[in-house]
């Protein structure tokens, strides 16, 4: 006599499909019978001054009157004293023709600072006495504006 085409295994994998089946029609019959009367109040939700959600709106009495003028986009405007141009003196410590940068040795502090041909109004060799400003790179400080000084 031959067995049976249905093993234990398939038997309960067929289960377990029909149960998943009869859930997913089961959900999708409570998804219709949910409540039609949704208004927009109950889906709205609002963010209090802590910026947590809440369900209550705001306390107009509490409301802070901005003004739009006063509001910057972007990089803020550069004051007076941030534009100081000092001009510094110093000595060209290093400077690579072929690769375009070199390296300025400031007088008063010994500090180094970076300069690239770009920046460069007169052509410096090593150890020619230049005047140059500082301004903020990449990487730190650079040399702008750098003139041989005669």
């Amino acid at each position: 006599m031959a067995r049976s085409q249905e093993s234990f295994g398939k038997k309960e994998r067929e289960k377990k499909r029909l149960k998943k089946k009869k859930e997913k029609q089961q959900k999708k019959d409570e998804r219709k019978a949910g409540p039609k009367n949704n208004s927009l109040e109950d889906m709205l939700v609002y963010v209090d001054e802590y910026g947590r959600l809440t369900d209550t709106p705001p306390d107009p009495a509490n409301k802070i009157e901005i003004d739009a003028e006063s509001i910057e986009i972007g990089v803020p405007k550069k004051a007076e004293e941030d534009e100081v141009p000092a001009e510094r003196e110093g000595k060209v410590a290093f400077f690579n023709h072929s690769k375009g940068y070199g390296f300025i040795r400031e007088q008063s502090s010994g500090e180094k600072y970076f300069v690239h041909i770009n920046g460069l109004i007169d052509e410096v060799e090593e150890d020619d006495k230049v005047t140059f400003e500082l301004e903020k790179g990449l990487k730190g400080l650079n040399a702008v504006r750098v003139k041989r000084v005669k």
